[in-house]
C-alpha cells in the first residue's frame, strides 16, 4: 500500500496540486486523501469505499486506475492471507455476537414474565373506574330529581 500511496502523492505533487484542491474537486474529505497518501488503510472501515476513492483519485491525477486497483487487490490478498484462520474466526464470532446483542426489535426482545399481569390489572382498574363513574352519574341524576321534587312539593 505504501507504494500506491507514494505513487499518488508524487503524481499530485508533480502536478502542483494541493490536497485541498483535490478534496474540493473530488468532493472527498481532505483527511481521507491524507490517509490514502500516508497508506493508512486501517483508518477506513469500508474497503469498497477505499477502492472507490483510490480509483477516483488515480483518474483525477491521470494515472491508470485499473492498474492501481489491481495493485491494491494484490496488497489486500497478501495482507489478508497472512492473518491466521483462528483469528478470523474469532473476529467473526465477536462481530456476530455484538450484532445479535444490538437487535432492539420488540418482536425479538425477551419480555419479563409479569407483563401480562400488569396489563390485566390496568384493564380491571379502568373497568372499576368506569363502573364508579356510571354509579356516580346515576346518583347525581337521582339527587337532582329528588331536589326538584322537594322544591315542587314545597311550593
Amino acid at each position: 500500500m505504501e507504494e500506491i500511496a507514494e505513487l499518488l502523492r508524487e503524481a499530485r505533487e508533480e502536478s502542483g496540486i494541493e490536497l485541498s484542491e483535490v478534496s474540493k474537486d473530488l468532493d472527498i474529505n481532505e483527511i481521507i486523501l491524507t490517509n490514502i497518501e500516508d497508506g493508512k488503510i486501517g483508518s477506513f472501515k469500508d474497503i469498497f469505499a477505499l477502492k472507490e476513492y483510490l480509483a477516483n483519485y488515480a483518474k483525477y491525477l491521470g494515472l491508470d486506475s485499473e492498474k492501481i486497483l489491481e495493485e491494491f487487490n494484490e496488497y489486500l490478498f497478501e495482507y489478508t492471507s497472512r492473518i491466521p484462520v483462528k483469528e478470523i474466526e474469532k473476529t467473526i464470532e465477536l462481530n456476530t455476537k455484538e450484532a445479535s446483542e444490538k437487535i432492539s426489535s420488540p418482536y425479538t426482545l425477551k419480555r419479563f414474565k409479569g407483563q401480562k399481569g400488569i396489563y390485566a390489572i390496568i384493564y380491571i382498574l379502568i373497568f372499576i373506574l368506569v363502573i364508579l363513574a356510571i354509579f356516580w352519574s346515576v346518583n347525581q341524576v337521582t339527587v337532582e330529581k329528588n331536589n326538584a321534587y322537594v322544591v315542587s312539593y314545597r311550593k
